[in-house]
């Protein structure tokens, strides 16, 4: 048998679209040859489609774009995953569902068991868990059809869940897995992905075919990767990362195989390239195609600079240098030779005057009171303002530079510098960006050397230090790791050597500022654990109760 792995980029809600790349694909592997191709989880409308699956038209619409497929299934089966409605008035409304056509119609549907309902996913809040479990013959090998997160109870051993599909799949005697999947991104994931499909494989000794989806759908960021396994538990061959991609195997010669084939994933390269990805699709898939936003001469604005221009096209990315008399002649010459190295356009719009005009209009309110908090957020307002009345007026959108170490403590003005469409590197840790720049240096200089080791800061007063207001970035960014993709409270944060001081202060901060984060724009996830729709806080929560 040959089975052909589809690893596409879906649109939600697109069914014209994707059944166009269904399409596609299956007359690429039927003049390949191949006896069955496999699309991903929800390939016909696209995952995650939230709330849209409320609508009786959008599950009328899916089923049409099943029925669309099977009329391509003849000479070859097709795999796909697709909403089932539930004839059963208990329960929830819909199944997840993969379907098996061939001969021009549906000969076999297995609903998704595991719902996962933790950190981004909620599809407990839409399907009914699976009651039953079978296989499917064709062409004769009998095919464990697993969706997604059936794979990950190998052996009852998730404590999230009480059923091992594969185990009951297994008293069928399967010859084969196949797995649909929309499995995000995040910089760490694919090791742990790789183990938990290996484990069964070694565990049921059956080769694996596990298709997962490609693109982003606004925070969230699909990588492919998708994965052949030989039934020895060897990779057979991985599919490339953040690319649409094509491929026909042999069963005969995967079985056959004694090989390692893994895709090396080193942090940094898989960001970069993420982040390119979820620009891109951001755009994209919103029939958008121009950015803008605030180059300082800092760190944050110079990465964010570069990977819109490298997603986008530098055709299609204009930068605003606002230069107020607090900044350094370096960092408006930083940010005026990374445009130039870019070759994107700039326009110099110092803000003194409006800033001063201001200052002049508040002085009878103010009165005699010291410089302080309002007259830095001022000019980071003057700021926002400006670029989004160019982003108003020529169209551009705004593109957030806000880090996830800023984000997480509140060192950022709303309505001024955390304005924005997107937040490119939200989810990216201040020591994070400085090493994502690295990276993008590595080849030539793009970012200005001194950019890169001058000392961070928000050049919103006289002399100003991001160290005169926040910890070094690289003890902050521990704490703040521990606090947020581990779940540490305070008291396990102070026993691995964080001074008790610190870590309350900086709780503090991230607990007090969760309001601002409710008002920023959508973060690409690239991380276990993102601002956004997998991180839900209240705004008002007392816990910790710190002082």
């Amino acid at each position: 048998m040959k089975i052909t792995i589809a690893q596409l980029n879906y649109h939600v809600g697109d069914f014209s679209g994707n059944l166009e790349k269904m399409k596609n694909a299956v007359e690429i592997a039927k003049n390949e040859g191949s006896d069955l191709i496999c699309f991903a989880e929800l390939a016909t409308c696209g995952y995650p489609p939230r709330d849209f699956l409320n609508f009786a038209d959008f599950i009328h619409k899916a089923d049409e774009c099943v029925q669309e497929l099977a009329k391509c299934a003849i000479d070859i089966g097709i795999l796909l995953g697709s909403p089932t409605r539930n004839p059963v008035p208990e329960g929830k409304d819909l199944y997840n569902s993969g379907y098996f056509l061939e001969n021009g119609q549906i000969s076999f549907i297995q609903h998704k068991a595991l719902l996962p309902t933790y950190d981004v996913f909620d599809e407990y809040r839409y399907f009914q868990p699976a009651d039953y479990f079978s296989t499917f013959m064709y062409k004769g090998v009998r095919i464990a059809l697993t969706i997604c997160e059936d794979m990950w109870n190998v052996g009852n051993e998730n404590p999230l869940y009480t059923i091992c599909p594969m185990d009951e799949l297994m008293k069928e005697k399967p010859d084969l897995m196949i797995n649909l999947s929309a499995s995000p991104f995040a910089y760490d994931h694919a090791p742990e992905r790789i183990h938990v499909l290996r484990t069964n494989v070694l565990r049921y000794q059956l080769p694996l075919f596990y298709v997962n989806q490609v693109g982003a759908q606004t925070e969230l960021i699909f990588d492919g990767g998708s994965l052949v396994f030989s039934q020895n538990g060897k990779i057979f061959d991985e599919l490339p990362f953040f690319e649409t991609c094509i491929r026909t195997y042999s069963l005969d010669e995967v079985n056959a195989n004694k090989e390692n084939n893994e895709i090396s994933k080193d942090k940094y390269p898989l960001i970069h390239d993420a982040l390119i990805l979820g620009l891109k699709d951001y755009f994209g898939k919103l029939g958008l195609s121009k950015a803008i936003l605030g180059l300082s001469g800092g760190i944050d604005s110079a990465v964010t600079a570069v990977l819109a221009t490298r997603a986008l096209g530098k055709e299609n990315v204009s930068v605003l240098l606002m230069p107020s008399e607090f900044s350094s002649d370096h960092s408006i010459e930083d940010a005026r030779i990374l445009a130039e190295n870019l070759g994107i356009s700039y326009t110099l719009f110092p803000i003194n005057d409006l800033y001063n005009s201001w200052l002049k209009n508040l002085d009878p309110h103010f009165k005699d009171l010291p410089f302080g908090l309002a007259e830095e957020n001022l000019q980071a307002r003057i700021r926002g303002t400006l670029l989004m009345a160019f982003s108003n007026k020529f169209g551009p959108i705004l593109l957030n530079t806000s880090n996830k170490s800023e984000m997480a403590v509140g060192y950022g003005t709303l309505y001024g510098d955390m304005c924005g469409g997107l937040s490119v590197i939200g989810d990216v840790y201040k020591t994070e960006v400085y090493e994502l720049a690295a990276y993008i240096n590595k080849d030539e200089v793009v970012i200005p050397i001194n950019t890169l080791t001058k000392p961070p800061s928000a050049e919103l007063r006289p002399n100003q230090k991001d160290a005169d207001s926040l910890p070094d970035y690289a003890v902050l960014d521990k704490i703040l790791y521990l606090y947020i993709e581990k779940n540490q409270g305070p008291n396990e944060i102070i026993s691995a050597g964080f001074d008790a001081a610190l870590v309350s202060r900086i709780l503090r901060l991230v607990n007090i500022n969760e309001f601002k984060r409710h008002q920023t724009a959508p973060v690409l996830r690239i991380s276990p654990k993102a601002f956004g729709m997998g991180r839900r806080m209240p705004i008002e929560g007392k816990y910790l109760n710190i002082k």
